[in-house]
């Protein structure tokens, strides 16, 4: 039988249930700290796109692929906000299960999104400098690329392997430093 996450837990990082979902969410929000910045700014870049001069000499399938690029970039921009949001109205109502759940499935949703908006910033901006034949390149070698990086990588290749051995137990817990101040 296989042991449980809470099992392993409580045995190797001799962490209560609460204590886990805590660290869980941290880990989570120093996660999204990072993507956060980079969709911020792209959404940023696509915003201000719209106003330059050269704006006006795109086609129309490229103004839409500039909008649904938007829209992409919007939708990553509010999921990786939303963990935020959701912590702070349910904060102190004793559902933090409930948060990491929820913040953990927005995350993964905002990358999707981000993706998405990043495979359409790739096509467009290569269709714009070069045609629709290198444009689609673009998006499918980003979308290749991305789509590797971000979830094939973790969920196929590595989240399949089974570990060859046993994590090491943790050291036991040295507080004596403490009694040198």
């Amino acid at each position: 039988m296989r042991e449980s996450d809470a099992e392993w837990n409580r045995r190797e990082r001799q962490e209560s249930e609460l204590q886990r979902l805590d660290r869980n969410f941290n880990e989570l929000l120093q996660e999204l700290r990072v993507a956060q910045t980079g969709v911020q700014i792209l959404f940023a870049f696509l915003l201000t796109l719209a106003f330059t001069q050269r704006f006006g000499e795109v086609t129309g399938f490229q103004r839409g692929l500039y909008y649904a690029t938007l829209v992409a970039a919007a939708m990553a921009t509010s999921l990786l906000i939303a963990p935020v949001s959701l912590h702070r109205l349910l904060f102190r109502r004793h559902q933090k299960q409930r948060v990491v759940t929820a913040a953990n499935r927005l995350a993964v949703g905002g990358l999707v999104a981000l993706w998405f908006a990043l495979v359409g910033v790739m096509w467009f901006i290569t269709d714009v400098l070069y045609g629709h034949g290198p444009g689609a390149a673009a998006a499918a070698l980003s979308a290749l690329w991305f789509g590797g990086l971000w979830f094939a990588l973790p969920l196929l290749w590595i989240g399949l392997r089974r570990p060859t051995r046993e994590l090491p137990q943790a050291p036991e817990r040295d507080d004596t430093y403490l009694d040198r101040r």
